[in-house]
């Protein structure tokens, strides 16, 4: 399966992760996975299959790979090697507004005990801040007055940051779905035709 990879998360050897491209396989063996609903609410997994309606999902299992599926919004995957912990996040525009990643840090600190001062955060790929203009109501919800351009990564960035994960601890990918056809699907691009690429993390069994 052809994934790209987070060189920082790489250096943590005890997990395993990837981005999904165009290129990259199908649904994961041994993992769990949400119903993706745009919102702020993070699952935790204990086996594998679908662990409900959310755009989060976390575990502590060692072996069991969590997933989120996107074509434009942001795949935010997050490790605690403190505490062993493997957390995968589905970041839209909706979900960028209502926390998703703050809610997923908190879901790991109430659940495993993290600190977010030991997490490490990956951004993948996502419709860029060069392509995704948007109306009024949506730039609204993230601080601007008129409709234009906002960057969901660096939305992302900032709320991990203000969760407590150091800056040195958070890598963004930078790939632009909606730039790059030939790797990655989009959404806004194509529409109801596209695609959708996997993104996954899990802790070594």
């Amino acid at each position: 399966m052809h994934c790209l990879q987070s060189s920082m998360l790489l250096r943590l050897t005890e997990f395993e992760h990837g981005f999904g491209t165009r290129a990259s396989g199908g649904v994961q063996d041994a993992a769990a996975w949400v119903r993706q609903i745009h919102s702020g609410i993070c699952l935790v997994a204990e086996e594998e299959g679908l662990a409900g309606d959310g755009d989060a999902l976390i575990t502590q299992r060692p072996g069991l790979g969590v997933f989120v599926k996107t074509a434009d919004c942001y795949p935010v995957l997050l490790a605690d090697p403190v505490r062993g912990v493997a957390a995968a996040a589905h970041a839209g525009w909706r979900g960028t507004a209502a926390g998703i990643v703050g809610a997923t840090l908190r879901r790991m600190k109430e659940r495993f005990g993290t600190s977010a001062a030991d997490v490490f955060a990956a951004i993948g790929p996502g419709i860029g801040a060069c392509c995704y203009f948007v109306g009024e109501d949506v730039a609204r919800k993230f601080g601007r007055e008129d409709a234009g351009k906002i960057d969901l990564a660096a939305a992302n960035r900032r709320q991990l940051m203000e969760a407590g994960v150091p800056a040195e601890q958070i890598e963004v990918v930078g790939r632009c779905t909606f730039c790059d056809a030939e790797d990655f699907h989009s959404f806004r691009r194509d529409g109801e035709r596209a695609g959708r690429m996997i993104s996954f993390i899990r802790m070594r069994a």
